[in-house]
């Protein structure tokens, strides 16, 4: 091959390799920018469920009443419980929250009844489901209150001074206010207080008389505890 040739063999080639890279760097100014995988820890959003540990204080409202038996008036026992809350956020600043625990309680006459000591006892389970607005201005420091219902069980019930006790199940209020303090993404501590209007009838017989009346428990729910979010 002479050298003439070669030369023109090697000119081409070049031509050819400087316009295949210009039509390649077009194409690259033409395609979209992509954006970086996200790391795998960014992917996942923050998880809605949360839960909370607390010690329960239930302060109830000493008042209540036997139809029928003038100047009747009761009292009930305070008590200190474990209590488990699981809640649901729906948004940043809305969120549901249900709590479950269960405590004893004792019913004692007062006024005209005051002799009767001890009417008797009873298991007393309160869950309550209220809707809770979250304030998210403060870092750290998240303050909520919350309103919705509860539905008190009265189980396992005894008699003392009476021949027969029955507290019936019943529908509350409930209004509430408190707040976390985070520590860190997951952990923090809280602080809670709820007011339940519950005002339950019951039935009694107290010296062969069949009797009915209402009881004012109105207790106050006042509890320090655990945080978690997941």
């Amino acid at each position: 091959m002479t050298t003439t040739c070669t030369r023109r063999i090697s000119a081409l080639a070049a031509t050819t390799a400087i316009l295949l890279f210009a039509q390649a760097a077009g194409a690259a100014d033409l395609m979209p920018a992509v954006e970086p995988t996200p790391a795998a820890e960014d992917i996942g959003a923050v998880s809605p469920w949360q839960i909370r540990v607390r010690g329960l204080g239930v302060i109830t409202n000493d008042e209540g009443s036997v139809d029928g038996v003038a100047g009747s008036d009761l009292s009930y026992s305070d008590s200190v419980i474990p209590e488990l809350d699981i809640t649901y956020y729906f948004t940043d600043n809305l969120a549901a929250e249900l709590i479950l625990g269960t405590t004893w309680a004792g019913i004692y006459g007062e006024g005209s009844l005051a002799g009767l000591d001890r009417i008797g006892s009873t298991w007393v389970l309160p869950p309550t489901l209220t809707l809770q607005y979250h304030f998210t201005d403060f870092g750290a420091f998240k303050p909520y209150v919350g309103a919705g219902v509860n539905y008190t069980i009265f189980y396992n019930q005894d008699a003392d001074s009476a021949t027969d006790l029955h507290v019936k199940d019943s529908f509350g209020f409930a209004l509430q206010a408190g707040f976390d303090y985070m520590i860190n993404e997951h952990w923090g501590v809280n602080f809670d207080v709820k007011k339940i209007f519950l005002r339950p009838d019951f039935d009694v017989t107290v010296g062969g008389a069949d009797l009915t009346g209402n009881a004012k428990l109105d207790p106050w729910l006042i509890g320090g505890g655990v945080t978690y979010r997941f």
